[in-house]
């Protein structure tokens, strides 16, 4: 799930006031932060979130794939990277309603289930982060660097980066999951899909390495290559007046402006819990302050997973050529609104006519 797997290395310090561990892992009993509150807040919003959110991701992506395969240029290095990004956000939303279902209640699915929908929901997140940095760096090469660039971005070039990213996504974000996440019941909260069978300190020091991996590998480092090459753009397109490039570039930049927005929060709340628990004091926690960050991610992780549902949309009404397949796609499955569209553009072409004949005189 993907509140364990953002939140476990935390757990050990502010899952439930009174908590054990299972006896093969560990039969000490230790005196936890109550966070009664704040899992009450989540079961009773979180799960109705995440439906809706899947629906929408659902209908956005599978649309915005649709436009992209049956009426686009495949084989285009942008379509094939957009292509990526779509199916990363397919697979990224493909875990909400299994998280929905955890969160109401218990994880019913079995130990397979929980390490596969873990994985999902990271491979989708962090491959997203990629296939965006990927795009614009690309969009850097075509403007910035056009002469050059022409003839290494080819098909193959970007098959190629694609494949790259999925392995190291794969491995890098799939790895812990696999690993330690299992299914074990908790004495309250039931059947929990949870990191166990390993000794907790050695599980928390993990997660803390590869959190603070991930955040510089996949949230920090795109973030200063997508200022850069968005920098250099806008630098080049001003210096030169390539009016004509401004559509190819404003797609990707506002996905990319939204994203960063969507998980930007997110990722400074977790950053600072993970801080929190690395200069802890087991003996004199600080609950305020648990409580408080734990509200924080709540609330940023919801305004993070809504990028699934908005960045559809941008294919579908920035991009000119993906408002006009819309159209089309609209216009052939729906008559009556054909027949609307038609007698409005007569209605628009003869007032435009009746205005040119009126300025001759």
């Amino acid at each position: 799930m993907e509140d364990e797997q953002d939140d476990y290395f935390f757990d050990l310090y502010n899952n439930s006031e009174n908590t054990s561990y299972p006896d093969y892992v560990d039969n000490e009993h230790v005196e936890l932060c109550s966070a009664s509150n704040v899992n009450q807040f989540g079961s009773a919003i979180i799960p109705y979130f995440y439906y809706i959110n899947f629906l929408l991701s659902y209908l956005g992506n599978w649309l915005a794939l649709f436009i992209i395969v049956k009426l686009e240029k495949v084989n285009s290095v942008t379509n094939i990277f957009l292509i990526n990004l779509v199916t990363s956000n397919i697979l990224f939303a493909s875990s909400f309603p299994f998280l929905a279902k955890y969160h109401s209640s218990e994880w019913i699915f079995g130990t397979v289930l929980c390490k596969l929908v873990s994985s999902a929901h990271l491979i989708g997140f962090y491959s997203s982060i990629l296939f965006l940095t990927l795009m614009t760096f690309d969009r850097y090469l075509a403007v910035v660097h056009a002469v050059s660039a022409a003839k290494s971005r080819r098909r193959a070039y970007a098959i190629g980066a694609s494949s790259i990213v999925w392995f190291i996504t794969l491995v890098l974000a799939s790895l812990n999951e696999l690993v330690f996440k299992g299914v074990w019941k908790d004495s309250e909260q039931g059947l929990m899909c949870e990191e166990t069978g390993y000794d907790p300190d050695v599980v928390k020091q993990w997660n803390l390495v590869s959190y603070y991996m991930r955040f510089l590998l996949f949230f920090l480092l795109p973030l200063f290559m997508v200022m850069y090459c968005y920098t250099c753009i806008t630098v080049r397109i001003m210096s030169t007046l390539m009016r004509e490039k401004w559509h190819s570039v404003k797609l990707i930049f506002i996905i990319m402006f939204t994203f960063f927005v969507c998980w930007t929060p997110y990722n400074i709340v977790i950053l600072l819990k993970a801080i929190q628990i690395s200069i802890a004091d087991d003996a004199n926690p600080m609950c305020v302050q648990v409580e408080v960050l734990n509200y924080a991610l709540y609330v940023t992780r919801n305004i993070a997973f809504l990028y699934c549902c908005i960045s559809p949309m941008f294919y579908s009404f920035v991009g000119k050529r993906f408002q006009s397949h819309f159209r089309k796609l609209l216009l052939k499955n729906m008559p009556c609104l054909a027949r609307h569209y038609r007698a409005a553009s007569l209605s628009s072409k003869y007032t435009s006519q009746r205005t040119s004949h009126t300025n001759d005189f």
